[in-house]
């Protein structure tokens, strides 16, 4: 996913209110304001991933923004994407080669 807004999700913060709050910072909106994310996913199930063993990733949509979250490297991490921009899965991120051959 080409993401434009991504972070890890604070110990003292729910892994809802973090996509809410990410989701009203991409939209430079007050959280208040966007629709209620319990329309799109159940926030219980939604900060209930954090603790559940063996999970990896999730993806769904909420207020015109694709969410992915994940786990990276121990952390759960928090991705949105415009939803109406083309997913580009294949994506890896700029890498630098630093051994050339010649």
């Amino acid at each position: 996913m080409n993401s434009f807004e991504s972070t890890s999700v604070p110990t003292e913060t729910s892994l809802s209110m973090t996509v809410i709050n990410l989701v009203a910072d991409a939209d430079d909106t007050d959280p208040v304001e966007l629709a209620p994310l319990y329309d799109t996913i159940d926030p219980d199930l939604l900060d209930s991933l954090v603790d559940s063993p063996g999970f990896s990733s999730l993806e769904f949509t909420y207020h015109g923004y694709t969410v992915a979250v994940g786990e990276v490297n121990g952390e759960i991490e928090v991705e949105i994407a415009d939803a109406n921009a083309p997913i580009d899965d294949a994506a890896e991120p700029d890498l630098v080669d630093t051994e050339s051959s010649t």
